[in-house]
């Protein structure tokens, strides 16, 4: 009995869980690029908890420097607006630069992790990273 009630639970919990990593509405673009982080554009990134914008993805990608070596990037491309109508892509709360804001659908989403907080089931897409330990970083799909 108690094994089935288990079962029953994670079923549930997967039926009704966040949609974070459900097929994304977000076009996936695909691309390859490494950023120089001695650029004066992308300098807010050598220390931990900056933040930068990349031309490229959907409607460009914001970069976040989250840990010592750990760097995440996502699409600015909302997940509430899949048919990208909006002009105006993902950008940080004056007030909170870790929410992203969906000014067009009053949707929010977590620049540390890419969940959604309001208004959207999905998550934001998410770009892999590699740095080199130096001034370098690779984003890629």
């Amino acid at each position: 009995m108690k094994v089935q009630f288990i079962l029953l639970i994670l079923l549930t919990g997967s039926l009704f869980g966040c949609k974070k990593n459900a097929t994304n509405p977000v076009p996936n673009i695909p691309f390859d690029v490494t950023i120089n982080l001695t650029l004066p554009s992308y300098s807010a990134l050598i220390g931990v908890g900056g933040y930068a914008y990349v031309n490229a993805g959907s409607k460009g990608v914001i970069v976040y420097h989250r840990g010592v070596s750990d760097f995440v990037a996502f699409d600015r491309h909302s997940p509430a607006d899949p048919n990208g109508s909006c002009a105006t892509p993902l950008t940080p709360d004056t007030n909170n630069f870790l929410v992203l804001l969906d000014v067009c659908n009053d949707a929010q989403f977590s620049l540390y992790d890419g969940s959604p907080i309001k208004n959207c089931d999905f998550g934001l897409r998410q770009y892999a990273t590699a740095w080199n330990g130096g001034d370098q970083l690779r984003i890629y799909n």
